[in-house]
């Protein structure tokens, strides 16, 4: 009799028809690729998705040949509408991991004049209810544990001043002493501002010195590093051994996020100094893509070839 889990890889095999069949073994054999982790995938890329089937949606992750999730916000109190066991048990069965969950910092304030992108519904995306680490800390620290999963991220927080930096850098504190508390690694996820000068302080700077490595990890945005004008090595040797997380985020010329190894981004030499930033686990990541399931097929194929140039 098949397993759950027989069945579920079974029908995971079928969902894309035989699109992709990964090649990263051999990869790693041939070309040496074998210190690079598996490829993994923030869930945000497909956000209303998996908010709508989280079940088909993770089928179609694993059949383009993800292996490590990272999961997004989701309905309050669970992931995608199930219990943290019961989704967990889902990704693994699905022949995947479940590695890293992403917070919210503070509520967030979209820019202003931001034209939010339609969903599959052909009208603009509508975010579930969040908690955040602001009002929700202990609850989301205790829902991650439940999970049993390593790793739980600030995916964002509020930076726009000096002085809503240094509350921001309390509220990871202690959300940072109550995750090791709870056996978990706390990390922050960074986008381009937070290394944009606000009334003398520089956020990433400020959260960095001002609390330590063991409270605060750090997971490296790629794209968004690329985007402020920064190198991720020159990051990688400041604060060594600090990054057991990456978003691998691809961009073209004009700032727009795109499918892995399709912008004007070259990731090769921060992929060749991982040892020297502590990763891991990466995830790639693309925001509000149009064409959410080819681009997730895109970015798995571009990153084998990748990591065979390496």
């Amino acid at each position: 009799m098949n397993s759950r889990r027989d069945f579920l890889q079974q029908a995971t095999a079928l969902t894309v028809g035989g699109a992709l069949f990964s090649h990263s073994s051999w990869a790693e054999s041939f070309y040496g690729a074998s210190k690079i982790p598996e490829t993994g995938i923030q869930l945000f890329t497909i956000l209303m998705q998996m908010e709508s089937d989280p079940v088909g949606s993770l089928q179609k992750l694993a059949a383009a040949g993800y292996k490590n999730i990272e999961s997004a916000f989701s309905k309050p109190g669970s992931f995608y509408g199930k219990k943290p066991k019961e989704f967990k048990s889902l990704v693994h069965d699905l022949g995947m991991e479940w590695r890293s969950h992403h917070v919210v910092g503070s509520p967030m304030k979209p820019p202003p004049n931001i034209k939010i992108p339609n969903g599959p519904d052909g009208k603009p995306m509508s975010f579930p209810k969040m908690m955040t680490l602001k009002d929700n800390s202990q609850e989301l620290v205790d829902l991650v544990a439940e999970a049993g999963i390593p790793y739980i991220v600030c995916s964002s927080i509020g930076i726009e001043t000096g002085d809503e930096i240094k509350a921001s850098a309390a509220l990871l504190q202690t959300a940072g002493e109550q995750a090791k508390k709870a056996g978990l690694l706390f990390a922050y996820h960074n986008h381009a501002t937070e290394f944009d000068v606000k009334d003398g302080i520089v956020a990433y700077d400020y959260f960095t010195t001002q609390i330590s490595a063991d409270i605060l990890k750090l997971e490296l945005d790629l794209g968004w590093v690329f985007r402020a004008g920064k190198n991720p090595v020159d990051l990688f040797k400041k604060y060594k051994g600090r990054f057991p997380l990456l978003h691998v985020k691809d961009m073209d010329k004009d700032g727009n996020i795109v499918p892995f190894g399709t912008g004007s981004y070259d990731f090769k030499e921060t992929f060749k100094n991982l040892d020297i930033a502590g990763v891991k686990y990466f995830f790639i990541e693309q925001d509000f893509p149009r064409n959410p399931f080819d681009d997730i097929v895109t970015s798995a194929n571009n990153f084998n070839k990748f990591k065979m140039s390496l």
